[in-house]
């Protein structure tokens, strides 16, 4: 309040400073017409003082009590002088009145842009909250896809490790069938062999031993392929 009041102040000694010039220009115009003269400066002049003075007589309590009172009116030059008065303050309290509702306007155009300005980087941060969803949600996938695929590669390398160790160990128990079996026909031949040479070389009576020979050969020969 202490800086407002100088101000108000300090603005009405301008208001009134300006309004001299314009209230010079209308005197110096009425005195050259008649119409601006009569019909411009003079009626607002002559309603000014009657609200004035009746103003003042209601304040000191004249012609409250019924009594009729005429108010004289201003003469010709001092209508002249207080309607150019009027004039110039007028025009300069039009010309304040226009800044302000400008300066109201402007300020309501500055207010209405700049929420503008903020719904519109509100939105463009929706929009880029939306996007880095999508995104993400698109990474999931793709990161899960990934993962079934590393799973399933893991799960081929470990089915080819144990067919290949299987394959191996069906190797080895093939070979060692076949070097077993290797050493059950040798002794087979090798009884056959003897079983030929003492059929041929002996008596019949020794041909049957010679043949529960062979057989007990191959009965061995069995007993080795199986175990």
């Amino acid at each position: 309040m202490a800086v407002g009041f100088p101000i108000a102040k300090l603005g009405a000694l301008v208001i009134k400073q300006v309004a001299k010039p314009l209230a010079n220009f209308a005197k110096s115009r009425a005195k050259n017409n008649h119409f601006f003269r009569t019909y411009v400066l003079m009626p607002p002049a002559q309603f000014y003082h009657w609200c004035e003075v009746r103003m003042k007589m209601y304040v000191m309590n004249i012609g409250r009590s019924g009594q009729s009172s005429t108010i004289p009116k201003l003469n010709e030059d001092a209508a002249i002088e207080l309607g150019a008065n009027l004039l110039g303050e007028g025009v300069i309290f039009g010309i304040a009145v226009g800044i302000l509702a400008f300066e109201v306007i402007r300020q309501k155009e500055k207010e209405k842009k700049k929420d503008e300005d903020e719904q519109a980087f509100i939105n463009s941060l929706e929009n880029r909250i939306n996007e880095l969803t999508f995104a993400s949600e698109e990474l999931d996938t793709k990161l899960r896809e990934l993962t079934r695929n590393i799973y399933a590669v893991q799960h081929q390398i470990k089915m080819k490790e144990t067919k290949a160790a299987v394959t191996s160990k069906t190797t080895d128990v093939v070979l060692h069938s076949s070097s077993h079996s290797g050493t059950s026909s040798g002794v087979i031949v090798t009884a056959l062999m003897y079983a030929k040479s003492r059929i041929f070389e002996n008596t019949p009576e020794k041909s049957f031993t010679s043949v529960s020979l062979i057989t007990t050969a191959l009965l061995d020969a069995k007993s080795k392929i199986c175990g």
